[in-house]
């Protein structure tokens, strides 16, 4: 048996391969027949081996494929021998945490012969019903405008809307002594505004971008509208700069031709950073990034020393880029 997790909601697809683990090591209490085989680290030849070897203790076989589709060798291989692997007796699972192209002809194959689940971004009524159900979970639930309020700041990061949902929910409940006999507390938009910070990296990109395009009115215009909004200068600034030192760092990596995949593991950024980093990075040599960051280390330096403020700091690194 196959089965083919992937989609670009890695929440939830990291959710359902972690129940079916979970699942599996309940009924397999032994463990000796799970086995991982994770990118280009995986070995098609000791996979084979796994699956071919005699399972102790009769129990069902579990391999776990992770991120297999940047192995172009396990990849060909796997397309050769695929019958070999329909038993139902074996579980195969394959899990793809980064986008993967359609058209790849192992996509195709577990497309027409795996069960498989594609998890895509929620939104809209789906989005809400997920965020409904997760304070459910914590004895809470939230008011219909706190919950457009928090998908106003949040947006369908299922990986932030979980930390704040779980921070929102403890926050409101309290210690459980004291809330015993309360029932479900209820989560309203003031609460939203006390304890949840809204996110700005997707316009931090597009100001990025627009620096990248030499397009300072954009840049400029973009950040006055977070200043409008209440946004803090100082917090703008150290977004910007953590921002450029995450483009330095993926830069670097480009420069070294480092595997796409390992970036994860050196970076520990989130995928998402990686993806938006990755792509802006291309707009920049790393000479430019280079001086880009010491520019922005200089004026950091100025605030902490109260030369000058950060809303002139912004205008002046925008101004003179």
């Amino acid at each position: 048996m196959i089965l083919f997790l992937y989609g670009k909601d890695n929440y939830r697809s990291r959710q359902k391969l972690n129940e079916i683990i979970e699942s599996y090591k309940k009924i397999h209490k032994s463990g000796l027949n799970l086995n991982y085989f994770e990118g280009e680290k995986a070995n098609f030849q000791d996979f084979r081996d796994e699956m071919r070897q005699a399972s102790m203790f009769k129990e069902k076989k579990l391999a776990v494929l992770r991120d297999i589709f940047s192995n172009s060798e396990f990849k060909e291989n796997f397309l050769k021998n695929f019958k070999d692997y329909l038993s139902p007796e074996d579980a195969i699972l394959f899990y793809e945490n980064q986008e993967i192209s359609e058209n790849e002809p192992l996509f195709k194959l577990l497309k027409k012969y795996a069960v498989f689940q594609e998890f895509k971004p929620l939104g809209g009524q789906l989005l809400k019903s997920w965020i409904k159900k997760e304070f459910e979970n914590y004895q809470t639930q939230i008011e219909a405008r706190a919950l457009e309020k928090l998908i106003n700041y949040i947006g369908n990061d299922l990986w932030q809307q979980s930390n704040e949902i779980k921070k929102l929910a403890s926050f409101k409940r309290g210690p459980a002594s004291a809330k015993a006999s309360a029932g479900k507390e209820r989560i309203e938009s003031k609460d939203i505004e006390l304890l949840v910070k809204p996110k700005i990296e997707t316009d931090i990109f597009k100001t990025i971008d627009a620096i990248a395009s030499k397009n300072k009115k954009e840049a400029l215009s973009l950040v006055h509208k977070h200043i409008e909004k209440g946004d803090s200068p100082l917090y703008l600034f150290s977004m910007i700069n953590f921002q450029f030192r995450n483009l330095l760092i993926i830069k670097d990596l480009i420069e070294k031709q480092k595997p796409f995949y390992v970036f994860s593991k050196i970076t520990k950024l989130h995928p998402y950073v990686i993806k938006k980093s990755y792509n802006l990075a291309q707009k920049f040599t790393f000479p430019e990034l280079k001086k880009i960051y010491q520019k922005l280390f200089d004026l950091d330096f100025k605030i902490k020393t109260g030369k000058i403020e950060p809303k002139m700091a912004l205008e002046i690194f925008i101004a003179e880029i």
